[in-house]
C-alpha cells in the first residue's frame, strides 16, 4: 500500500512540476547522479541536499519546494554506486564542475551530512563548499560497530541489508506525521537495489572519521532532533565538539526525518542560515528578489532554542 506522503498532492505536485534529471561524470557509464534541480538558473551557489542510506533524490521534496518558492535554487541529489569516500569525493566534485557550480551550500542527514562533511574536508585546500547544515548526522563512522563487517557488505542479499537499515528505525507509539514519515522512507528503501544499498552502508562504516581542522572556515550550523531517533547524545556533543562555532537549531520533535514531518521549522532553519550568504556571491537566491518580510525573525525567535554555541536566535533577532 502506498505511503501517505507519496499520494499526497504536494508530493504528486512535485513529481509533475520537478523533472528528475541523471547525469553521469565518471567513466562509467552506469554510475549516474540522479538529481531534480528547481530555482532559478541564475544562482550559481545552490543548496545541494544529500539524503541518508535510505533516501533517494525526491526526500527533500518539501525543501525544495518551500525554498524554490521563495527564490532559492535547491537541487536534491541522490549519488551513484560508491565504494570508498574518495571516490565518492571525486565524482561530486566532477558533478559541480560539469553543472559550473564554483561553490554550494549542502543540506545533508546521517550518512549524506557525513558525505558532505567529508567533501568539504576533501576540498579544503581548493574550498567547493559554502557552508553546510548538518541534520541527525555524524563526525565518525565508529558509532556503527561495523567497519570489520563494512567490507563484505557488496556480498549480502539486498532483503538483509534492507533489515539492517529498518533495525535503526523507531518501532515504538509516534505521532502520526513521524510515522507517516517513516513509511515513505521504507518506500524509498525498498526502492533500492543491492548494490545502491550495499555502497550506502559500506561508506557509512568504513572506518574513517571528520578532521574539523580542515572545516575550520566552513560556516556550519547543526540541525538535532531531541525526541527518538537513531543518534545518541553522545554523537550528538561529539558534533558540537568539532564545530564549537556551529550554530545549533534545536527540534524538540521530528524523528529520525524532520526534513518530512516538520518541513516548515527545518525550512525556517535553512533560510537563516543561508540569509547570511544573500548580499554576496554565494547567495543561494536569486538577487532580484526582496527579502523576506520580517515576521521571519520574530517566528524563528519563538521556534528555536538553541546550545551554547552561536544560536539562531540571535541570528533572528538581528534580522
Amino acid at each position: 500500500m502506498p505511503s501517505v506522503i507519496s499520494q499526497s498532492p504536494e508530493y504528486l505536485s512535485f513529481r509533475s512540476s520537478v523533472p528528475q534529471k541523471r547525469v553521469v561524470v565518471d567513466d562509467d557509464a552506469n554510475k549516474y547522479w540522479t538529481m531534480y534541480d528547481a530555482g532559478p538558473r541564475n544562482v550559481r551557489c545552490p543548496l545541494i541536499c544529500l539524503p541518508p542510506v535510505s533516501g533517494t533524490a525526491d526526500v527533500y521534496f518539501r525543501q525544495i519546494l518551500g525554498l524554490t518558492a521563495k527564490g532559492y535554487r535547491v537541487i536534491g541529489l541522490e549519488f551513484p554506486v560508491h565504494w570508498t569516500v574518495q571516490e565518492f569525493c571525486e565524482s561530486f566534485r566532477k558533478l559541480l564542475d560539469h553543472m559550473h557550480l564554483d561553490k554550494v551550500h549542502v543540506f545533508g542527514s546521517s550518512l549524506g551530512g557525513y558525505l558532505c562533511q567529508k567533501f568539504a574536508e576533501y576540498t579544503f585546500r581548493s574550498p567547493r563548499v559554502a557552508s553546510l547544515i548538518l541534520c541527525n548526522t555524524f563526525t565518525d563512522t565508529e558509532i556503527f560497530q561495523q567497519g570489520m563487517a563494512a567490507s563484505s557488505f557488496w556480498m549480502i542479499p539486498g532483503f538483509l541489508l534492507k533489515r539492517m537499515v529498518l533495525s535503526s528505525f523507531n518501532k515504538s507509539l509516534m505521532e502520526p506525521q513521524i510515522a507517516d514519515s517513516i513509511d515513505f522512507m521504507v518506500e524509498k528503501l525498498d526502492s533500492l537495489k543491492q548494490q545502491e544499498l550495499a555502497s550506502r552502508l559500506t561508506l557509512n562504516c568504513l572506518s574513517s572519521y571528520v578532521e574539523p581542522q580542515k572545516l575550520r572556515d566552513v560556516d556550519v550550523t547543526i540541525i538535532d532532533v531531541y525526541d527518538e531517533c537513531a543518534l545518541s547524545q553522545e554523537v550528538r556533543d561529539d558534533m558540537y565538539k568539532c564545530y564549537p562555532e556551529g550554530r545549533r537549531a534545536h527540534m524538540k520533535n521530528g524523528g529520525n526525518f524532520p526534513y518530512l514531518c516538520a518541513s516548515d521549522e527545518v525550512n525556517l532553519h535553512l533560510e537563516i542560515h543561508l540569509r547570511r550568504f544573500l548580499d554576496g556571491r554565494y547567495s543561494a537566491r536569486d538577487h532580484a528578489i526582496k527579502d523576506p518580510k520580517p515576521e521571519l525573525a520574530t517566528e524563528a525567535a519563538s521556534t528555536s532554542q538553541n546550545g551554547t554555541g552561536t544560536s539562531e536566535e540571535a541570528e533572528a533577532s538581528e534580522m
